[in-house]
């Protein structure tokens, strides 16, 4: 019995060029220009911020490998969601397609979009979170609803992005590689910056001469008074739990390479071009990543980067060989970055509620293509919870006094956005479902031993073996040291449990 893909509406407009350019662009966004500042809080030394760039690569890597498996074997639209319906149960393909709406595919578009219009207010200091256009509305004691110029430059683009994939896969798929191409190239000329042409030759010194040894690390307070709060310097137990906290914002940096898997049913010869894009875009985003670390490290002495003001570490990097313009020079790479990257989360959600839909989980609606050959439905609706998710606040308080917080300067309330808390509580759900479906793998060679495989997983078992006992390793330490942000996560995918029951079609 052969797996081959089913005959839809779908144009098949995706070469390996294309699919490459959807993996590599979803994945760049405006993390790697931030997080490499907390992490070297957390890990708290040159060798070890290196060591956590590295082993995020590798393992993104080999989960990309063992995805082109399953991307070959079922080359359907909707991706991880069949994946983990053939492998287990619809209920489970419905607990991802379920999170994957309500947080991880919106919430990452909100965060994305609101990146932007704060990367632009750097030119345009209008576009501001304090410039309200509906001053916060308080809810309760920890959350409020408001509409700043920024949230609203945030909604334009995710609007304006939707309505251009509703035009067509060509039209969305021009976007994405002529922005790719654009953040890749920002992304070389940082590197190159920092290490041809304006390397620091204290800095260098400062970094790779001792570049084990600890400087400053964050201490790290458990949620659970069981365990004690640790810090790098604490022995090898100290380096092991600061090395797995500090993997969530390098894996998440490095997410959503995932997402073609979604638009399977538009690429020309998926059984061979979703494995070789998984792979080529994923390594290639991993180097640069790497270089650019490497790059900072060039530039900047370590303490400056575990102090970047609002850890914009490629911007504190940048001005240090363009004084007066790097701040405005790294608005537009990160503007560029984003850009480019919601597109492509944008393009590829709405193929996922599309599947879901097909098998009676998901509106009706979402499951028709338009005359243009493309989810509309799906898209308009992902377009409207995204939006909806922009508009909340959260009461920001002060973590020992529980009061709450003022800005300095206007000591006024200060806000942050529920996207991010939602994002903080699905990561760790995000990671379960990598390993879920990486131990789908195991479970499709002996559920369906004889479907056709024409790409099998590099290193099998060996690699997706080694990729579940990392990630496992990395749940538990997030599951005990950071609980708060743990559990929330595992409540948002559990109550699907009720919703697929009451959605799924009834038998006759």
């Amino acid at each position: 019995m052969t797996d081959s893909p089913p005959k839809t509406g779908f144009v098949q407009g995706l070469g390996f060029l294309d699919s490459t350019m959807i993996v590599a662009g979803s994945m760049i966004g405006s993390g790697i220009f931030i997080v490499s500042s907390d992490i070297a809080r957390q890990v708290g030394s040159t060798g070890w911020l290196l060591v956590t760039w590295l082993v995020t690569g590798a393992l993104t890597i080999s989960a990309a490998l063992s995805y082109g498996e399953l991307a070959a074997m079922m080359p359907h639209a909707g991706g991880q969601y069949v994946y983990l319906r053939d492998a287990y149960s619809p209920l489970w393909g419905f607990l991802y397609g379920w999170t994957s709406f309500l947080v991880i595919q919106t919430g990452t578009i909100a965060a994305v979009a609101v990146a932007f219009a704060r990367y632009l207010g750097v030119l345009a200091p209008a576009v501001s979170s304090t410039a309200w256009l509906i001053p916060p509305v308080n809810l309760s004691r920890n959350y409020a609803i408001s509409l700043s110029v920024q949230q609203l430059v945030a909604i334009a683009i995710i609007v304006l992005l939707t309505l251009v994939n509703t035009r067509g896969l060509q039209v969305g798929k021009l976007i994405q590689n002529v922005f790719t191409s654009a953040k890749t190239l920002a992304l070389v000329a940082l590197i190159l910056i920092g290490l041809v042409f304006a390397p620091n030759a204290a800095a260098i010194k400062a970094n790779f001469h001792n570049i084990w040894t600890i400087h400053n690390p964050a201490s790290i307070k458990p949620d659970l008074s069981l365990f004690p709060t640790i810090t790098a310097e604490a022995g090898v137990f100290g380096i092991f739990v600061a090395f797995c906290v500090a993997q969530v914002g390098s894996l998440f940096s490095s997410d959503a390479w995932n997402n073609i898997t979604f638009t399977a049913g538009e690429v020309k010869n998926p059984r061979r071009n979703i494995p070789l894009s998984l792979a080529a875009g994923t390594m290639l985003v991993t180097v640069l990543y790497c270089l650019a670390n490497v790059a900072y490290l060039c530039l900047l002495p370590l303490h400056q980067i575990q102090t970047a003001p609002d850890d914009r570490v490629a911007t504190v990097a940048i001005q240090t060989v363009f004084s007066g313009t790097g701040a405005a020079i790294m608005a537009v790479a990160i503007m560029v970055s984003t850009f480019g990257c919601n597109n492509g989360l944008i393009l590829a959600g709405a193929r996922v509620y599309y599947a879901m839909a097909k098998d009676g989980l998901f509106f009706k609606a979402t499951g028709k293509l338009s005359r243009r050959s493309v989810p509309a439905v799906g898209l308009a609706l992902q377009c409207a919870w995204t939006c909806f998710l922009v508009l909340p606040r959260t009461r920001l308080r002060n973590p020992l006094t529980h009061t709450a917080l003022l800005d300095p300067h206007t000591r006024l309330q200060m806000y942050g956005n529920l996207y991010s808390n939602l994002l903080d509580y699905v990561i760790f759900a995000v990671l379960i479902f990598y390993v879920l479906t990486i131990l789908g793998l195991f479970v499709l060679r002996r559920k369906r031993p004889d479907a056709e495989r024409p790409y099998r997983a590099f290193g099998y078992p060996f690699v997706p073996a080694l990729y579940l006992a990392a990630a496992t390793a990395i749940l538990l330490v997030l599951l005990l040291y950071k609980t708060q942000t743990t559990w929330p996560g595992l409540l948002i995918v559990l109550a699907g449990v009720p919703v697929y029951f009451l959605w799924r079609p009834r038998k006759a």
